[in-house]
């Protein structure tokens, strides 16, 4: 499932985490850095024991990759699962001096300062894996010009899941009358309202975090100054752009009648079971409703049942959201063996296990010279086809991701307006921006 960083409570333990886990005896990465020896994936670790931090729902995403290492080097690897929220526990494990050899976590620039990379990460970019990343990849794990998390996974990917029978019913060919923009889309809802006895959309209220993914496609226009100038303090999240795109949700999909009836209170799960029996046409979400789907069912069933298409405010360009699954960082514990394994067992993952990984795993691959395993349903392919020209999702441009999906859910729940929405956000961010030490905040 997508998880959401609670903003606030990371703000407190990034207070923390900055003095509890700062080690003034090391170096902080970065041009002073002295370069690393080289890697040999395989070598031999026969008694060198390793430890790695997930959340309770990913603690096995790890295991092919962990049991080919310990049987190709002789190493231990320990797969330790951080306690719910997992984003809000790590820091304050850092926090309390504890931390591991590895650890699963969000490579964006909205997420990684939270573990105080400079303080507490190895730098990782002269290893041999880097240069083997597609170019969306390579943009992910990067602070401040250092490379401190390796991208194993490929970001999840937003864009609309269709139920192919609702839409024959509501007489849409596909492709010829898929949507070309926003717009397009919000007209293709109505044609499902008005045709079929379908809902156009399934809104998760009653789990929220779903709820930022109609806002966020509205703001794909935004150019790389626009960011460049929120994450200085010279614009802010209540630019009338923002408040707008809040609005349109608010009028011309919910209050419009184009979300199912309990909205307020649907879940994740829900809108999987219902696209699935076509109570609705569209579901708007990332990978993990991919995940979700191929848990239930075969390939087969799913080619048969849904499609996908990307989105955005003015054209079909797709947008790309990168989760804790995607990277995985290495820390500065003071024992260089364990250090040196740690870069190891990146090398090795990234390296003669890739293949094989991704396989186990039915996943994409990030390396363009390793191929993606046959057998993804066709809305994964599309997903992947999709990605190289994505647009990041703001947790990918913003240095502080707000949470947006709990200001929205108080906008569906009657509690604020829309131009309230982008008030709250712009105070979190810059709070949290503050704290984080973002220049000009």
């Amino acid at each position: 499932m997508k998880r959401v960083l609670p903003a606030l409570v990371l703000m407190c333990a990034l207070a923390l985490t900055a003095t509890a886990c700062s080690d003034p005896t090391v170096d902080g990465g970065g041009e002073n850095s002295r370069a690393a020896p080289a890697v040999d994936p395989t070598a031999r670790l026969d008694g060198v024991k390793l430890t790695m931090w997930t959340a309770q729902n990913t603690v096995t995403a790890p295991r092919q990759v962990i049991d080919a290492f310990e049987k190709a080097t002789g190493a231990t690897v320990d797969a330790q699962a951080i306690p719910d929220l997992y984003e809000q526990n790590v820091p304050t494990k850092l926090a309390s001096g504890d931390r591991p050899d590895l650890m699963f976590w969000q490579p964006s620039v909205s997420t990684l300062p939270f573990v105080q990379p400079r303080q507490n990460l190895l730098p990782l970019d002269d290893e041999p894996w880097v240069n083997e990343l597609g170019d969306t990849e390579k943009s992910l794990g990067v602070i401040d010009g250092t490379r401190y998390a390796a991208v194993v996974t490929s970001p999840a990917m937003l864009g609309v899941y269709y139920n192919k029978d609702v839409f024959r019913r509501a007489g849409i060919s596909v492709p010829g009358q898929l949507p070309r923009n926003y717009g397009e889309l919000l007209k293709l809802g109505h044609t499902i309202k008005d045709r079929t006895d379908a809902d156009a959309f399934y809104e998760a209220g009653g789990d929220k975090w779903p709820l930022q993914w109609q806002t966020q496609v509205q703001l794909t226009d935004l150019d790389r100054q626009w960011w460049a100038g929120l994450n200085k303090n010279e614009r802010k999240w209540t630019d009338p752009v923002v408040v707008k795109a809040i609005t349109t949700y608010k009028e011309k999909l919910l209050d419009a009648g184009l979300a199912q009836r309990g909205h307020r209170t649907g879940t994740f799960a829900g809108s999987a079971d219902a696209l699935w029996k076509g109570e609705v046409g569209m579901v708007l979400n990332v990978t993990s409703f991919q995940s979700q789907l191929q848990a239930l069912h075969s390939t087969a069933e799913i080619d048969r049942r849904l499609g996908w298409f990307p989105i955005s405010h003015s054209d079909t360009t797709g947008l790309y959201s990168p989760d804790q699954t995607n990277g995985v960082v290495a820390f500065r514990t003071g024992d260089t063996k364990r250090q040196n394994a740690a870069r190891q067992f990146l090398a090795f993952w990234l390296g003669p296990d890739y293949a094989d990984y991704v396989k186990a795993m039915r996943i994409p691959s990030v390396q363009p010279a390793v191929p993606s395993p046959d057998g993804l349903p066709e809305t994964a392919k599309a997903q992947l086809k999709a990605l190289p020209t994505a647009n990041g999702v703001f947790q990918a441009k913003a240095v502080v991701a707000p949470d947006t999906h709990l200001y929205l859910a108080e906008m569906i729940y009657g509690k604020k307006t829309p131009r309230q929405v982008a008030q709250a956000i712009q105070d979190q961010f810059a709070q949290v921006a503050k704290a984080q030490g973002a220049p000009g905040f």
